[in-house]
């Protein structure tokens, strides 16, 4: 069985006031995504205000971690989506669509409660490489 390798970008942010887990880890041909938040990299600011401003951080933070992996967005085969608030779904769901290509990775997308700092969603991800 292959190891298993950790991805580390300064283009997204570093785990979450240290927590003790990888941006993402590479095995085989799969790399395994961490939860993102819609955080500005470098920093604990939560970008935006809006699930549209939102999105588009979490999506350019996964877009940074899965290029540092030699993936990338059409490369998605599955995601989850945490929302604060369902309500939020097809804003969300707007930004997203723009983001993952011509044939969309599997997704779930589930309603939790509040995230730290303001922020509304996160999403995690799994894409071959």
């Amino acid at each position: 069985m292959a190891g298993k390798s950790p991805v580390r970008t300064d283009r997204a942010p570093a785990p979450f006031q240290g927590a003790p887990y990888s941006q993402a880890i590479r095995v085989g041909e799969f790399v395994f995504v961490s939860g993102q938040l819609p955080l500005r990299p470098g920093t604990a600011e939560v970008v935006g205000t809006t699930i549209q401003e939102q999105t588009e951080q979490v999506m350019a933070n996964l877009r940074a971690i899965l290029e540092a992996a030699g993936s990338g967005l059409d490369r998605l085969v599955k995601t989850t989506v945490f929302l604060s608030r369902l309500e939020d779904f097809a804003g969300m769901n707007e930004v997203y669509r723009r983001h993952v290509g011509a044939v969309p990775p599997a997704r779930s997308t589930v309603e939790v409660g509040k995230f730290p700092g303001g922020a509304l969603l996160e999403i995690e991800a799994i894409a071959h490489l």
